[in-house]
């Protein structure tokens, strides 16, 4: 079988027959040609996998040849091997955007080596990469079976989301086994949090209770502003781990990151979690001492208008002076104005920024055939985030930031979970509509498909009648009516949705940058 299909371009070419020899063995073709002219007419009539290009030749020189081919095959890596240790022709060629650079004499093993890396690499990485999967996978299934504490399921989460982003170039077998691995990983943190969150919501001092939506003010942005920093919080709309984890390489050149997870209230949806982050309250206290700033499930007034009053409050029931900004970011022309603005904020303590770019996206992808396409799983999910994230004034603002000396903080309300397995459930017209938690006083479902609380009250949640109850789809689950059933479970199944437990809408990020201010 052959490894690839290879051009040699050296006037000495003669003198390389042990080395062309030595790479036929290895399974490769191997053309052969003396001189630039004769190099680019073949890569004219060929496609190559890789070509090794001497820079010292009679006619037109290694650099200019390396030009013309780059014109014709632009994809082609092509690897310089020659004599010359001159700086300025080795910077002439990785500007060039050559693939390697190797200096005569170079013996059979280099040139195996630099095969390996630029033609074979991925499937090599692949191989690699399933193997200590294969390995690693009964590891963790004795992580997931002995997590006991919220510590143990972060670990585990962040070692799924590890292995799911190593996994993305893979083929299918394997990622459905890791599939199959989560999906189970989340079957049991689904008990887990139906055994310990009412504990967690009962006492704020209750042991190995994590830090909370409305904890996030008290145990990240107010200890800075007592440092005496300037704090810019950056509020990322339905953003999960796995996305986070794609902008971290974005960032760690410019910032010191400390990167850490917190568990999110239920619902996991905005008009909860993101209220009680601002506020630092649960929603029933919210509802009951503001009630102005509370917006009912059956409103038709948006659920997260008052999120700057919500802040106001906050400073004040803890007696702080801070001065503070509000922004919301809908679209890239809000962006550009923040960025522009960016000099301005800084006599401010604290700026708050939402972003909502990727709460827009599930739901674009939810009613947009298009999106769907585009966004048609996971990794392109998370890679549609990077490229909003590289191409949008979002970008921008981070490079900002990194020049400046605030003490940046970004978060996210709550994650989402791509829904897969209809659940019915029945409820009268003022049932809500969300399609991973419901709350109504006629609710009717099977108990052991969800977690159910009875009594609001003991979840801090807003109790619009005596007997309202509220139930959270658990795992990749999703609620169903059985009026018009095919058509509702065909039309939201694979959409990505919140409100519910499962690991990637309730662990998500919390993380601290200090830009490095490089010059």
């Amino acid at each position: 079988m052959m490894n690839g299909l290879l051009l040699w371009v050296d006037d000495e070419i003669e003198l390389l027959r042990g080395h062309i020899l030595y790479l036929q063995k290895k399974g490769y073709e191997v053309d052969t040609v003396s001189n630039g002219f004769d190099a680019v007419d073949r890569c004219a009539e060929r496609t190559y996998d890789l070509i090794l290009l001497d820079e010292n030749m009679p006619g037109i020189s290694g650099l200019e040849t390396l030009q013309r081919i780059k014109e014709i095959s632009p994809t082609t890596p092509v690897v310089m091997v020659t004599k010359s240790e001159e700086e300025n022709i080795m910077d002439q060629a990785i500007g060039s955007k050559i693939a390697d650079y190797l200096i005569k004499p170079v013996n059979p093993n280099q040139i195996l080596l630099t095969l390996k890396k630029n033609i074979h690499s991925r499937e090599i990485v692949s191989e690699h990469t399933q193997t200590a999967y294969g390995q690693a996978s009964s590891q963790m299934n004795m992580l997931i079976q002995d997590a006991t504490r919220i510590d143990d399921w972060m670990e585990v989460y962040r070692r799924l989301v590890a292995w799911e982003l190593d996994l993305s170039d893979t083929d299918s077998a394997i990622k459905e086994m890791l599939q199959m691995q989560k999906s189970e990983a989340n079957r049991d943190f689904a008990r887990f949090i139906a055994k310990n969150y009412l504990t967690w919501i009962a006492d704020k001092d209750a042991a190995g209770r994590p830090i909370m939506s409305p904890d996030i003010f008290k145990k990240s942005v107010f200890p800075a502003l007592d440092r005496g920093e300037k704090v810019f919080l950056i509020v990322i709309d339905n953003f999960r781990y796995d996305q986070w984890r794609m902008l971290y390489g974005e960032l760690a050149d410019q910032f010191s990151i400390e990167e850490n997870l917190y568990c999110t209230i239920l619902p996991t949806a905005t008009q909860y979690a993101r209220n009680a982050i601002f506020s630092g309250l649960m929603p029933n206290i919210i509802a009951e001492m503001f009630p102005d700033l509370w917006v009912d499930e059956d409103s038709e007034e948006g659920k997260n208008l008052n999120e700057a009053p919500l802040i106001q409050t906050q400073f004040q029931r803890y007696r702080r002076n801070n001065s503070f900004t509000y922004h919301k970011v809908n679209d890239s022309v809000a962006a550009e104005k923040l960025v522009a603005r960016l000099s301005q904020l800084n006599k401010y303590d604290l700026n708050v920024c939402v972003l909502n770019f990727i709460d827009m996206l599930s739901h674009a992808r939810t009613e947009s055939r298009m999106v769907r396409e585009l966004a048609s799983n996971e990794a392109a999910y998370r890679s549609i985030t990077l490229s909003w994230f590289r191409h949008s004034a979002v970008g921008e603002l981070f490079r900002a930031l990194a020049q400046s000396d605030y003490h940046i903080i970004i978060t996210t309300d709550h994650g989402s979970i791509r829904c897969s397995t209809p659940i019915r459930v029945k409820g009268d017209k003022n049932t809500n509509t969300n399609l991973r938690y419901k709350l109504g006083k006629n609710l009717e479902y099977n108990p052991k498909e969800v977690f159910d609380i009875i009594d609001p009250h003991r979840a801090q949640l807003p109790a619009p009648n005596l007997s309202t109850r509220y139930i959270f789809a658990t795992g990749d689950s999703f609620f169903a009516y059985p009026n018009n059933y095919n058509y509702y479970v065909n039309y939201y199944r694979d959409t990505f949705q919140h409100g519910g437990i499962s690991m990637e809408e309730m662990l998500v990020p919390l993380v601290e940058l200090t830009p490095k201010k490089k010059k």
